[in-house]
Formats: C-alpha cells, sequence, structure tokens
C-alpha cells in the first residue's frame, strides 16, 4: 500500500472514531464510510478496547528495510553511476536481480528479487527490463522472411463457418461414431 494509500485509511478510521463516539452503530458506519461491515466491526471493537487512540496507524506493516538510511543512500548512488560501473557491460538497465546482486556485493545483506523491486521503487527508480535482441539483428532480412517465408511457413487456420461454438444446439446424430456413448438412442 502506498503512502497516500495508508493517510487515507486512517483517515477513515479516524472518522470511523468520531461517528463511534456519537454512539453510530457500525453498520451504519460501514455505509456512510464506504467500507466493508468486517472493518467496521474490527475498529469498533479496538475503538471500544482502547479509544480513537487504538485505531492511529501504527506504520507501515511488514518486515523493516534491512539497510540503514545512509546505506540507502549509498545504494540510490550506486544505482545513479548505472549498472556498468558495476560490471554489467551488456546494456545500461538495471533489473531487480541486478539489484538485488549489486546490494548483496556491497552491503552483505540478502534481498529477494520482489525485495530489490519494492526497495528500487523506495528510492524512486523504476523497474528496467533489458530488451532481449541480439545486437547484430538485420530489420530488413527480418522484413524480408516475414513478406516471403512467412505465409508459406504458417499452418493454416480453421476457415470460418466451419464449426459453431454453440451449446445449445448438439451434433446430428449421424456424424457421431457408433460406438459413442447413446449412440443407441434416437
Amino acid at each position: 500500500m502506498t503512502a497516500v494509500g495508508r493517510r487515507r485509511r486512517e483517515s477513515v478510521r479516524m472518522q470511523a472514531a468520531e461517528l463511534f463516539e456519537q454512539k453510530i452503530k457500525p453498520l451504519e458506519v460501514a455505509r456512510r464510510l464506504r467500507v466493508s461491515p468486517k472493518s467496521a466491526y474490527q475498529w469498533h471493537q479496538r475503538w471500544r478496547d482502547g479509544g480513537a487512540q487504538a485505531l492511529a496507524s501504527r506504520g507501515p506493516s511488514g518486515s523493516r528495510c534491512r539497510l540503514s538510511p545512509r546505506c540507502l543512500d549509498k545504494l540510490a548512488a550506486y544505482l545513479e553511476q548505472g549498472p556498468a560501473a558495476h560490471g554489467w557491460v551488456e546494456d545500461q538497465v538495471w533489473t531487480a536481480a541486478r539489484v538485488a546482486t549489486l546490494i548483496g556485493r556491497k552491503f552483505h545483506v540478502s534481498y529477494s528479487v520482489s525485495g530489490a523491486t519494492r526497495l528500487m521503487h523506495r528510492l524512486g527508480f523504476g523497474p528496467q527490463v533489458p530488451a532481449r535482441r541480439v545486437a547484430e539483428r538485420d530489420e530488413q532480412a527480418v522484413t524480408v522472411w516475414k513478406e516471403a517465408t512467412w505465409d508459406e511457413v504458417k499452418e493454416p487456420g480453421r476457415p470460418a463457418g466451419a464449426t459453431s461454438a454453440s451449446r445449445t444446439r448438439q451434433a446430428s446424430p449421424a456424424g457421431r461414431p457408433k460406438d459413442a456413448p447413446g449412440a443407441g438412442a434416437e
């Protein structure tokens, strides 16, 4: 969930606390705030147990970042330098797998590919996917092949109207094999 989403969710919970203080029932709170009744009942229980403070956000969920703020600043600087500065010279693309490897090399901390993706987003970097295209690719030869050879190689599709996708019209009994189930019933 994004920071904006967390703030909105907390705002809705605080509105719910105000409504509970006005003795409004959880179902009505759910309707007014456009949340599920289950959420409203859970919030009502927490509000009864600890007041409005019990509905306040406890911060982002999930595990804490394993890199210190100083290390995060260093990682951002490394990412700014580009992949070639860190040994990936094939292309100038940071993939999540490369970032996870870089974190392991520089900070001796293991990150999964998905964890590295979330960390990149947190630092303001988007994921980049390398183009899997051969450097020696001859675009003109590819175009000529598509125009000259492709029609000969590709398999023909079904002719239009040869089959029916109708569920209501069964095949005629004459077309069934003699040993098929129900073949004798006419």
